[in-house]
């Protein structure tokens, strides 16, 4: 477990070397946030208003309500995973210009991601499909489909490990993405994903840094200092919202250099090759 979190510190730690040359990057994951909110707030409405969320947690008997309910969830899935890959995709986009010797801008960015819009609704839509019948698994039993669908999400979210830069790279389709995904991580390392160890747990110890400072001034202003406990929990949130732009930004970056590395057999740019190829080990 210590190489491992060691493994995934000293990763970011070069993933972070590169994002300090292209600064810039965060803007992507900063658009992808607010987009995701402004999703939110667009489907607020008809999801109250259509009892979509009270329908499937008390699973009511009235077919056409339950089914009205999980079309609409099924179309907020589908637009916010589109904002979500759509933004991932640019970020990558600028990465790998980045970790094959190139200098990318935001544009370049946005070029990769509309080039790949066809691409990009399509694994969307799979997403969506994927994200519904997880919750129909879960909303079945509490506590058995809970367990279920966490188990079949983990096998997912392992499966879909390299899609975004297969969208990107090669402009594959969503089925042949996952195919491709899973040749490229068997292709060299196995199914373990052990890098994700350390960069999660470097991810937590940041995230500190902006919890304490919100818990404390959340308490202040319990015991009635309100500016001071303001103060604190306005720094609370500006650091976690920070942790959460450069934690999604690494992510990705790390995620496109092993692409580079398994896909095309090149040593990315910027990234200790001993590192790179221990991220990942077989189980």
């Amino acid at each position: 477990m210590f190489e491992r979190i060691s493994r995934g510190w000293h990763l970011t730690k070069q993933a972070v070397h590169v994002l300090k040359m292209d600064k810039e990057l965060l803007l992507f994951p900063l658009l992808s946030g607010i987009s995701c909110i402004l999703v939110l707030a667009s489907f607020a409405v008809p999801l109250f208003m259509s009892g979509a969320l009270e329908a499937i947690e008390e699973n009511q008997e009235n077919v056409t309500q339950n089914a009205i309910a999980w079309v609409v969830m099924f179309l907020f899935y589908f637009v916010n995973y589109f904002v979500i890959t759509f933004f991932n995709s640019a970020l990558v986009g600028c990465a790998v210009i980045r970790l094959k010797g190139g200098d990318p801008t935001v544009s370049d960015g946005f070029h990769s991601a509309m080039s790949r819009l066809p691409q990009i609704a399509g694994w969307a839509l799979v997403s969506a499909t994927v994200g519904i019948i997880l919750r129909m698994i879960e909303s079945r039993s509490e506590k058995v489909g809970q367990i279920v669908a966490g188990l079949l999400g983990m096998a997912w979210s392992i499966t879909t490990y390299f899609v975004v830069p297969v969208l990107v790279v090669e402009g594959l389709g969503p089925v042949a993405s996952v195919k491709r995904s899973v040749a490229v991580m068997r292709k060299t390392w196995g199914e373990a994903l052990v890098s994700n160890y350390g960069i999660g747990f470097v991810t937590f110890l940041l995230s500190l840094t902006g919890i304490l400072p919100l818990v404390g001034g959340v308490v202040l202003m319990g015991s009635g200092q309100t500016a001071l406990g303001g103060v604190l929990v306005g720094i609370g949130v500006v650091i976690l919202i920070a942790v959460a732009l450069i934690s999604s930004a690494l992510n990705s970056i790390i995620i496109a250099a092993l692409y580079i590395y398994a896909a095309e057999d090149q040593m990315p740019e910027g990234f200790d090759s001993g590192l790179v190829r221990g991220a990942f080990a077989s189980k």
